[in-house]
């Protein structure tokens, strides 16, 4: 949004569920013109779960260079990759360039160590390109609270335990959400705190069954098309939905299907009955079922 009000165009890279909602190299080639000045990925990504391998960011560290565009990567899931090695070697020093030639790394605390709200975050960038981002800082916010900073840096080193377990746990709570979901909801992408998942109603919007999800289930979601650039808006007639009306004729578009679920701020046993209240949805809704 803030790019947008500085008259600056991003331009959505689509991800598709048959590639695991990775990103293309080669399509964002494509979309790459004079006028572009980064790729920006995000990994593990938000709202898919998909966690980018470390080829796959060498491949788009490549394209950056070749283009001699910055690579800006939103880490701020990074810390609950359990696979025991790095996400990426873009910062080893055998790296085909230095990393500061083009490499951006973005990382936030609220999430590994459970701050959110004190906007407490790291960038690692060429000297030149901090010296830049300072200068607009001062226009918009000095620095994070500086208590926070000072309380944090000494705990850091002991705290790695705890993300650490917090880590293995939140992977099992995927592998629990997956094993446990009913028949027709299927999971296209997971990792970090989400679970991208495919709805069986193929002929109601995302956007409806989430609704439904929460006013009727007790289940609260957030459908694909919040996440796109051009959000849906809630029109005042539909504040009270007829639901049985909301199951269009035709089937829905694909995008339409897939719904992001966050498995990281509840226990298993909140885990299994989500899942089994989802279980019950496809009598309590009435709506067409691809189990059905």
């Amino acid at each position: 949004m803030a790019l947008n009000l500085l008259g600056m165009t991003a331009i959505p890279l689509q991800t598709r569920p048959e590639d695991g909602f990775y990103p293309s190299v080669e399509r964002c080639r494509q979309l790459i013109s004079p006028k572009t000045k980064a790729i920006v990925l995000v990994t593990p990504n938000n709202p898919t779960g998909a966690t980018y391998s470390p080829s796959l960011l060498a491949s788009f560290a490549s394209l950056a260079r070749e283009k001699n565009i910055a690579l800006i990567i939103d880490e701020t899931y990074r810390d609950f990759v359990v696979t025991g090695s790095p996400p990426h070697a873009l910062f080893s020093p055998s790296a085909p360039q230095p990393w500061r030639s083009t490499f951006v790394h973005l990382f936030s605390f609220s999430k590994s160590y459970c701050l959110p709200g004190h906007r407490l975050g790291a960038i690692a960038a060429s000297p030149d390109l901090l010296n830049g981002i300072r200068s607009i800082l001062d226009t918009l916010q000095i620095c994070a609270p500086r208590p926070i900073q000072l309380a944090l840096a000494p705990l850091l080193p002991g705290l790695r335990t705890f993300v650490q377990d917090m880590a293995i746990k939140l992977h099992s709570r995927h592998a629990l959400f997956k094993s446990h979901l009913p028949s027709g909801w299927t999971v296209g992408a997971q990792g970090g705190y989400f679970a991208f998942v495919r709805h069986p109603y193929s002929r109601v919007k995302a956007q409806d069954v989430s609704r439904r999800l929460a006013e009727e289930m007790g289940v609260v979601t957030l459908p694909a098309s919040f996440f796109s650039v051009d959000k849906p808006e809630v029109a005042e007639e539909d504040l009270n939905p007829v639901w049985d009306a909301l199951e269009q004729v035709e089937e829905v578009d694909e995008s339409e299907r897939w719904i992001r679920f966050s498995v990281a701020n509840i226990d298993d046993q909140k885990v299994v009955s989500v899942c089994g209240r989802l279980g019950t949805c496809a009598t309590t809704f009435g709506w067409e079922n691809e189990v059905s």
